[in-house]
Protein backbone atom coordinates (compact mmCIF):
# COMPACT_ATOMS: atom_id res chain seq x y z
CA UNK A 1 0.00 0.00 0.00
CA UNK A 2 0.98 3.87 -0.89
CA UNK A 3 0.67 6.81 0.58
CA UNK A 4 1.55 10.34 0.95
CA UNK A 5 4.10 12.10 2.96
CA UNK A 6 4.33 16.52 3.88
CA UNK A 7 8.02 17.38 3.54
CA UNK A 8 8.40 20.56 5.40
CA UNK A 9 10.00 21.98 2.57
CA UNK A 10 8.71 20.03 -0.70
CA UNK A 11 5.11 19.68 -0.06
CA UNK A 12 3.12 16.28 -0.39
CA UNK A 13 5.38 13.52 -2.51
CA UNK A 14 4.87 9.79 -2.80
CA UNK A 15 5.94 7.65 0.34
CA UNK A 16 8.75 6.16 -1.68
CA UNK A 17 10.88 9.28 -2.17
CA UNK A 18 11.06 9.13 1.89
CA UNK A 19 13.12 6.65 4.15
CA UNK A 20 11.70 6.00 7.68
CA UNK A 21 14.06 6.89 10.37
CA UNK A 22 11.47 5.07 13.74
CA UNK A 23 9.04 6.50 15.98
CA UNK A 24 9.90 9.83 17.84
CA UNK A 25 10.92 8.16 21.43
CA UNK A 26 11.59 11.59 22.85
CA UNK A 27 14.17 12.27 25.41
CA UNK A 28 16.43 9.56 26.28
CA UNK A 29 16.34 8.59 29.98
CA UNK A 30 19.30 9.47 32.26
CA UNK A 31 22.22 7.16 32.05
CA UNK A 32 22.83 7.43 35.82
CA UNK A 33 21.07 4.72 37.66
CA UNK A 34 19.94 3.42 34.58
CA UNK A 35 19.23 -0.01 35.02
CA UNK A 36 19.67 -2.76 31.87
CA UNK A 37 16.02 -3.67 31.97
CA UNK A 38 14.64 0.03 32.07
CA UNK A 39 17.58 0.61 29.14
CA UNK A 40 15.71 -2.84 27.12
CA UNK A 41 12.16 -1.11 27.88
CA UNK A 42 13.19 2.22 26.11
CA UNK A 43 14.84 1.45 23.51
CA UNK A 44 12.22 -1.75 22.54
CA UNK A 45 8.84 -1.17 24.08
CA UNK A 46 7.65 2.02 22.58
CA UNK A 47 6.01 0.48 19.28
CA UNK A 48 2.31 1.97 20.46
CA UNK A 49 2.94 5.41 21.97
CA UNK A 50 -0.03 6.05 21.73
CA UNK A 51 -1.67 2.44 23.19
CA UNK A 52 -4.82 1.33 21.39
CA UNK A 53 -8.10 2.79 20.48
CA UNK A 54 -11.18 1.29 21.34
CA UNK A 55 -10.28 -1.44 23.73
CA UNK A 56 -10.78 -1.57 27.58
CA UNK A 57 -8.66 -3.02 30.35
CA UNK A 58 -5.37 -3.23 28.43
CA UNK A 59 -6.17 -5.60 25.89
CA UNK A 60 -6.02 -5.71 22.52
CA UNK A 61 -9.45 -6.80 21.17
CA UNK A 62 -10.89 -7.09 17.31
CA UNK A 63 -11.45 -3.74 15.70
CA UNK A 64 -8.62 -2.18 18.12
CA UNK A 65 -6.51 -0.13 16.07
CA UNK A 66 -2.91 1.42 16.63
CA UNK A 67 -2.92 4.96 18.15
CA UNK A 68 -1.13 7.93 16.01
CA UNK A 69 2.16 8.04 16.56
CA UNK A 70 5.10 10.57 15.57
CA UNK A 71 7.75 9.20 13.30
CA UNK A 72 11.29 10.62 11.86
CA UNK A 73 11.67 10.32 8.13
CA UNK A 74 14.22 11.09 6.03
CA UNK A 75 13.72 12.62 2.37
CA UNK A 76 16.23 11.06 0.42
CA UNK A 77 14.93 11.57 -3.02
CA UNK A 78 14.10 14.82 -2.74
CA UNK A 79 15.40 17.69 -0.33
CA UNK A 80 17.78 15.57 1.83
CA UNK A 81 15.79 17.17 5.05
CA UNK A 82 15.10 14.77 8.14
CA UNK A 83 11.08 15.66 9.99
CA UNK A 84 8.68 14.89 12.11
CA UNK A 85 5.17 13.83 11.26
CA UNK A 86 2.59 12.04 13.33
CA UNK A 87 0.64 9.04 11.06
CA UNK A 88 -2.17 6.38 12.01
CA UNK A 89 -0.29 3.23 11.67
CA UNK A 90 -3.97 2.17 10.44
CA UNK A 91 -4.69 4.27 7.60
CA UNK A 92 -1.01 5.33 6.48
CA UNK A 93 -2.68 8.75 6.74
CA UNK A 94 -0.75 11.59 8.40
CA UNK A 95 -2.72 13.21 10.95
CA UNK A 96 -0.50 16.41 11.17
CA UNK A 97 2.32 16.79 7.88
CA UNK A 98 5.02 17.84 7.96
CA UNK A 99 5.82 18.16 11.59
CA UNK A 100 9.71 20.09 10.68
CA UNK A 101 12.92 18.85 12.95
Amino acid sequence: MTFRLTCPVCGKRDVYEFTFGGQDRGPRPAQEGLSAEEHFRWVQFRMIPGGWEGGEGGGVREGDRAAPQEEWWYHGQGCGVWFRTTRDPGTNREVEGGGGG
